[in-house]
């Protein structure tokens, strides 16, 4: 059976949660687990314990996928918060040593919305800490009521694995839960497809074969939300497992 790792979603302890109040929590979004339980395939949440425990976990991964979720901190990529968007720092190191290993240990990596940006920050990007308060020219792209029911087109550059992979689709669009983005591109990332705005939107790693490291910044496993309205999302997952 295939192992794929999951980064997950922290929770602090709260008082005022009745259950597990004074404890740490983390989870896994159920539809990314739906996403990634096909084809034989053991979706593994990683835990949040030491590092001597946890290598050995990630030695038996096939591949691992960075989850989407809370802003990444200013702080993460040398910039100090700008607004109310403090992000989660202790997340961000946690994921950045599982990317850190994943990369040097040539396994297979899928960054998902957080996940996507978190990439970035580790190849020396940067990001907008807030698209509507930096960027005047790009376009809402998360609204907390509609969430994954919004979409807009995504702009595939030619030339690039993506226009391959997504030949027969001629006016794509994705859905879109971000209020963050890509602002300075990190080292050896292809820019794969934008949104209509201007904001980067897929990428791959070019060290690697195409496919083997790459990043979305839409949620491919909230695509039963919308369907056909939007990109098929089974030749991401397919091509992140036909490389483990």
């Amino acid at each position: 059976m295939i192992n794929i790792g999951i980064t997950p979603s922290f929770m602090y302890p709260d008082v005022e949660r009745a259950v597990y109040g004074p404890k740490s929590l983390t989870y896994i979004e159920n539809d990314m687990m739906d996403y990634v339980a096909q084809h034989g395939v053991l979706p593994i949440l990683l835990p949040d314990i030491s590092d001597d425990r946890l290598y050995p976990i990630l030695e038996e991964l096939h591949g691992v996928i960075l989850q989407g979720g809370v802003d990444i901190a200013p702080e993460t990529y040398g910039e100090t918060p700008i607004g109310p968007w403090k992000g989660d720092r202790y997340r961000d190191e946690y994921e950045l040593k599982i990317i850190d290993y994943t990369i040097k240990n040539g396994k297979p990596l899928l960054g998902v919305c957080r996940g996507f940006q978190l990439m970035n920050v580790y190849f020396g990007g940067t990001l907008y800490q807030d698209t509507k308060s930096q960027r005047e020219d790009v376009n809402h792209h998360r609204d907390a009521q509609k969430y994954d029911s919004i979409k807009h087109p995504l702009l595939i550059n030619e030339n690039t694995f993506f226009s391959e992979l997504y030949a027969d689709h001629k006016h794509p669009y994705v859905n879109t839960v971000h209020h963050q983005a890509i602002k300075d591109l990190g080292k050896d990332l292809e820019i794969w497809a934008t949104s209509d705005d201007g904001l980067i939107e897929a990428f791959g790693y070019k060290k690697e074969k195409p496919g083997k490291v790459m990043g979305v910044q839409w949620h491919p496993e909230f695509t039963p939300t919308l369907q056909n309205e939007i990109i098929d999302s089974k030749p991401i997952i397919d091509t992140f497992l036909s490389h483990v």
